[in-house]
């Protein structure tokens, strides 16, 4: 929706309730007083349209590319009739554009935790009905309490997966170049003379502007959701003096340059990192990818599943968030993906080999050290995104 619009007050080209929609998240962004001026005259609920048959057969589904195990799609349709309509999207920047527009006819969406709530405030989510979602009692007590930071009450979502950041290395590249790599710790990546001493073998960070900057943040020792300009540029002046020793800045080509040996050290999310760990091994061609949480803690994301306002088939979401917060599909899921699962009684079939691996599940001691990523205000992100681009061009 063109800016120019909404401060003229030219609200006729849109539907109602995409314009409430976002004025809302004008509003709890804190964008300029023109522009909440400009919305000034739809503080009123959304009027949906009319919904589709709650009879209809049908699923709409959004999650993140490479999500999910297919099969579990396929034994959703068996058992209960309905087909599922599945697209993908790779940022949350695509699917909270598409949720602020409006009549997505999506049913269910998989945000990340500090999108949500941020989301939340522009009316975009329905309301959970508990009732017909009985396997919420699988829900891990501490995973639901770590979104309830996004989703006061967990009214809205239900965690899908849930994930951390950290250090994914080549060991025998890294051994190679320095024996006593601090291997534990964020200094492998943000520290100048750690890091400079792996650029020859490749190294690359992600790009993820809100979680790079905590967690040099975490490193310098600042709250790591510190929305302070200060830290902002405190953490910038580190990323600049890391720049030269990196080949890239990417959310996904460092998996599979891990596992192939075109690079030796990544930020990387533990999911991925495992991925490249398995490709590796089957590969067979002796390359070791480890991924390790440093002590000083790391910064954790929540993937939830939550029904857009005007899903047109919400009982059938509600029969495919049950689904998959069964402990078996939850199980085959994290199996694929390599992400930790929300669900307790799932580590009981999960593959051993991901069920006892600390990068996916974390001990309780490395799990405390975790922090949630939360959301930003506006004018912080527009000063982050300034930043970043600098970083990412080396500028």
């Amino acid at each position: 929706m063109p800016l120019a619009r909404l401060a003229a007050g030219r609200f006729a080209p849109y539907k109602k309730e995409s314009v409430v929609r976002f004025c809302r998240f004008l509003r709890a962004s804190g964008l300029p007083g023109l522009l909440l001026a400009a919305c000034a005259g739809c503080s009123g609920p959304a009027a949906h349209g009319p919904r589709a048959s709650e009879s209809e057969k049908v699923l709409n589904v959004y999650n993140w590319s490479d999500y999910i195990q297919p099969s579990v799609i396929t034994d959703f349709e068996k058992e209960y009739g309905i087909h599922v309509n599945y697209d993908v999207f790779d940022s949350n920047e695509i699917l909270e554009t598409k949720l602020l527009t409006g009549h997505t006819n999506y049913d269910i969406v998989v945000p990340s935790g500090s999108f949500l709530e941020r989301q939340l405030q522009a009316d975009v989510y329905r309301k959970l009905d508990k009732a017909l979602i009985p396997n919420l009692r699988n829900v891990d007590p501490q995973v639901a309490r770590a979104t309830a930071l996004y989703d006061p009450g967990n009214q809205y979502s239900v965690d899908y997966m849930w994930i951390t950041s950290g250090i994914g290395y080549n060991l025998a590249q890294i051994r190679a170049r320095m024996p006593d790599a601090p291997v534990d710790s964020w200094r492998m990546l943000f520290d100048p003379a750690v890091v400079a001493r792996f650029a020859d073998c490749g190294v690359s960070v992600l790009d993820a502007p809100s979680e790079v900057v905590a967690t040099v943040l975490l490193l310098l020792g600042r709250s790591p959701n510190s929305d302070s300009p200060a830290d902002l540029e405190a953490a910038a002046r580190v990323l600049h003096s890391i720049r030269p020793y990196l080949r890239y800045i990417d959310a996904s080509r460092y998996i599979d340059n891990l596992a192939n040996d075109d690079i030796c050290l990544a930020m990387g999310w533990s999911g991925d990192v495992k991925q490249a760990h398995d490709r590796a091994r089957d590969a067979g061609k002796g390359v070791d990818i480890v991924y390790s949480i440093p002590r000083a803690g790391a910064i954790s994301n929540y993937d939830v599943l939550a029904i857009p306002a005007d899903a047109p088939h919400v009982h059938n979401a509600d029969l495919f968030i049950n689904f998959l917060l069964r402990p078996d599909i939850a199980a085959r899921n994290s199996d694929l993906i390599k992400y930790a699962n929300a669900v307790l009684p799932s580590l009981q079939p999960l593959d051993p080999a991901v069920a006892s691996d600390p990068g996916v599940y974390p001990p309780p001691a490395l799990r405390a050290q975790l922090v949630p990523e939360r959301a930003r205000p506006a004018a912080y992100q527009r000063l982050l995104t300034r930043m970043w681009q600098r970083f990412k061009t080396g500028k």
